[in-house]
């Protein structure tokens, strides 16, 4: 067979492969490039041909970490890498490529191949459901969070002050943003205090701000958190926290819109939005007097009352596959989800300390994961599942089937087997759980 028929069958080859292909020499000049690689990039053959593969792809990790560099110093293959190229067009485009090194008759190096495929419509989808699921960086499915997610433009494009109530780690201070963000103040400071960080004596003067001369050491005059956040929010966490003289102070902000720093004689006009939260229950404060009833209502005039984590369980896959997201980017690794088993355990978990012990738990797992999936010898001990199965069915990735089976078994046992009640936290109809029980043999008892 001549060359010129081996290149002709090279190419009806490639061709007939529905991810793009590359080859490239030791210049690392691309010497073949398939018409799925013409389709991804936009970019024909005959310009592609001796060109440099960075010219061609122009990918975000041409300059900085080459999958394909990779694999030529070390000599092994790399699979499944997340990139983004610009196309002909100059549009961004999500792919996955596959590298390794091409090798002649005599089995020398003579080049390299690279395969990738198109992940464009995948990721538009993941953004899709993503963009369902979020309101700016708060992501649930959960009907209780839906609600929330609902009234939430309503309640930026007010001016009311907002109470927001939760456990720790729920997310308070995440809400509050996010109502700064989507206000007509979004363009002005978001200042946050956690008023149980500081005692009495040094919140007054952190709010307020303070005159010179009105304490030892206060040689010249410092603006408050008031001062700073002028035009814009001011989140009070752990409002319940604070002394009845500064409540007085505060009550005063929210009648009048004015305060006096420490020292000062002269009252400052208040133009900012306050956004208050509390891990306590502030109306049993009230009636412990503990806590100033007209501050209280003064401050819940709109009240967001945050579910924690162990009522929203149905958002644990989601959160999950958000985290591993963002830690990939940060630890610089290529992870793709958690086995069965440790999904299984992340559900069945309690979470004390709500999403925030989620992101934890995730974040323990990327220090010890050295792979692509994390596997429940990964998780923390206090977490860890006994190995009661050492079969590799138990490590595969779990499926959407064997996640909603979790789900629902989870649901049905915090409501103690009130089925109307699950299917209102799962977010579903009555008729469809009692449907899903049924085809997958799910036993109330």
């Amino acid at each position: 067979m001549s060359d010129k028929t081996q290149d002709e069958v090279h190419n009806v080859i490639l061709d007939s492969v529905s991810e793009g292909v590359f080859t490239v020499d030791l210049d690392w000049r691309i010497t073949s490039f398939n018409r799925a690689a013409e389709e991804i990039t936009g970019i024909q053959r005959e310009k592609a041909i001796s060109q440099h593969c960075r010219d061609v792809l122009r990918a975000d990790v041409c300059e900085t970490d080459c999958t394909l560099a990779a694999t030529m110093q070390t000599g092994k293959p790399i699979m499944n890498k997340a990139v983004h190229i610009i196309d002909a067009e100059g549009k961004k485009r999500a792919i996955t490529i596959s590298t390794a090194l091409l090798k002649d008759s005599k089995g020398e190096v003579i080049g390299g191949v690279e395969t990738f495929r198109d992940m464009s419509m995948i990721e538009q989808l993941r953004k899709e459901i993503q963009g369902r699921y979020s309101c700016e960086d708060i992501i649930s499915q959960s009907h209780k969070m839906q609600n929330l997610f609902a009234i939430f433009p309503n309640i930026a494009e007010s001016n009311t002050t907002i109470l927001i109530e939760g456990e720790s780690g729920t997310g308070k201070e995440l809400f509050a943003r996010a109502i700064h963000n989507l206000s007509f103040r979004k363009d002005k400071p978001f200042v946050a205090v956690n008023c149980g960080a500081l005692p009495e004596t040094l919140l007054e003067s952190e709010l307020f701000g303070y005159k010179a001369g009105a304490f030892t050491d206060a040689k010249k005059d410092k603006p408050g958190r008031f001062t700073l956040a002028q035009g814009g929010t001011i989140f009070l966490d752990e409002i319940g926290d604070v002394s009845a003289s500064v409540q007085v102070k505060l009550l005063r902000v929210l009648q009048d819109k004015t305060y006096e720093p420490v020292g000062g004689i002269s009252p400052v006009k208040a133009d900012v939005r306050i956004i208050t939260a509390t891990n306590k229950k502030l109306d049993q404060l009230v009636k412990e007097d503990k806590f100033r009833d007209d501050l209280y209502y003064r401050i819940n005039v709109m009240k967001l009352e945050l579910p924690p984590l162990r009522d929203r369980k149905e958002d644990i896959p989601l959160l999950v596959e958000h985290f591993i997201s963002r830690f990939n980017q940060l630890h610089n690794k290529n992870i793709c989800c958690v086995t069965n088993e440790v999904t299984a355990a992340l559900l069945s978990y309690d979470y004390p300390g709500n999403v925030r012990e989620l992101e934890n738990i995730i974040e323990h797992c990327f220090v010890l994961c050295e792979g692509e999936v994390i596997e429940a010898k990964h998780l923390p001990s206090s977490i860890r599942p006994s190995l009661k199965s050492e079969s590799t069915k138990d490590s595969e990735p779990t499926t959407i089937k064997q996640m909603e089976i979790i789900l629902i078994k989870q649901a049905l046992k915090r409501n103690k087997g009130n089925k109307t009640a699950a299917a209102k936290q799962l977010g579903i109809d009555k008729s469809t759980l009692f449907r899903k029980m049924k085809v997958f043999g799910i036993d109330i008892e």
